[in-house]
């Protein structure tokens, strides 16, 4: 069951039912866990909703070749994206006590409070709640899952597009 020999729609489906579960389980460790999401946290669910409604758009309309590459690269500019802000929030859970961020004020209030350019800048500065490592799997944080994922996914759809399409059998007569 190798998913890269299977077709661009079930392919791209696959993408999207992969974003819809990592958004399923985000908002399930925040519901059920009690592991509130930090600005830069938000930020990479929202890449990756994006990511799954590029995904989702490319299944439904199954375009031939060059189309692909179109969606490709839609779900490729928000896996960038998230892959960056997810590589900053790597970052910063990796720094010493001392050197973290103060913690700042929540996503909520400072999109109320400041222009939208202003917030970004002060959300991608990061934040002491941003450095907090308290869940982990296989030795990685969150964060770090989300790296794994954004390139992952990137990668795959990317792959998808760019495959040549399978060979028609040849007849055997």
């Amino acid at each position: 069951m190798n998913p890269f020999s299977w077709s661009f729609r079930a392919q791209y489906l696959f993408g999207a039912l992969c974003t819809a579960a990592l958004l399923g389980y985000a908002l399930f460790a925040q519901y059920q866990l009690g592991k509130d999401p930090c600005p830069l946290c938000i930020l990479q669910r929202v890449a990756f909703f994006a990511m799954g409604v590029f995904f989702l758009l490319g299944a439904i309309h199954g375009p031939r070749s060059g189309g692909r590459k179109y969606y490709a690269i839609l779900v490729a500019i928000p896996g960038i994206i998230g892959a960056a802000i997810a590589g900053r929030h790597v970052w910063l859970t990796t720094l010493p006590p001392d050197k973290v961020p103060d913690c700042g004020p929540g996503l909520g209030y400072m999109l109320e409070a400041f222009p939208l350019s202003k917030t970004l800048q002060m959300v991608l500065t990061g934040s002491g709640e941003c450095a907090k490592v308290d869940w982990t799997f296989l030795g990685l944080n969150m964060p770090a899952w989300c790296l794994v994922w954004f390139v992952g996914l990137t990668v795959f759809a990317l792959a998808a597009a760019w495959r040549k399409p399978p060979r028609p059998y040849a007849s055997s007569r």
